[in-house]
């Protein structure tokens, strides 16, 4: 269980990570020793599971943001870990939710353009045997996007 200490940490963590321990400390009214060992075992107990660079996407020619709905050919765990390993590997895939409804998954998807994201379906995803349907949708703008998690 998170106290408030903790949980000002968090908040604290998720605006600035690369804040220093001593701002740290000194942002929730601790000494830096405490602080630094709050923070390793929110690591050790995997609550913080890294740190991470936020990149503009335009900035490396990335514009298309698309999620496409997939269904399997066969509700079967062979092939539900079939998918699950090739498109992991898929460094355009960003995110691969397991889904409710007529869809099995649901990917995240940024590629340059459409004209990639079209060669990417056609040469990553639909040569896999286990997928039965591909339904693309689009991102035509992207209003918000967070990254922190309600504290």
């Amino acid at each position: 269980m998170l106290d408030k200490k903790d949980q000002q940490l968090l908040i604290a963590l998720q605006s600035q990570a690369r804040m220093s321990v001593s701002d740290l400390a000194s942002s929730i009214n601790l000494s830096d020793t405490p602080c630094l060992r709050r923070i390793k075992k929110l690591e050790q107990e995997n609550i913080i599971t890294g740190y991470h660079a936020a990149i503009n996407p335009k900035a490396l020619n990335l514009n298309v943001l698309v999620y496409a709905f997939v269904r399997l050919s066969q509700n079967s765990v062979s092939a539900a870990e079939q998918f699950e390993h090739h498109v992991e590997k898929l460094p355009h895939v960003l995110e691969c939710c397991v889904i409710s409804g007529s869809y099995d998954y649901l990917l995240k998807i940024i590629a340059h353009d459409l004209e990639s994201y079209e060669r990417f379906v056609k040469h990553q995803l639909g040569g896999l045997s286990c997928i039965a349907n591909i339904e693309s949708t689009v991102v035509l703008k992207q209003s918000f996007s967070k990254k922190q998690l309600p504290l």
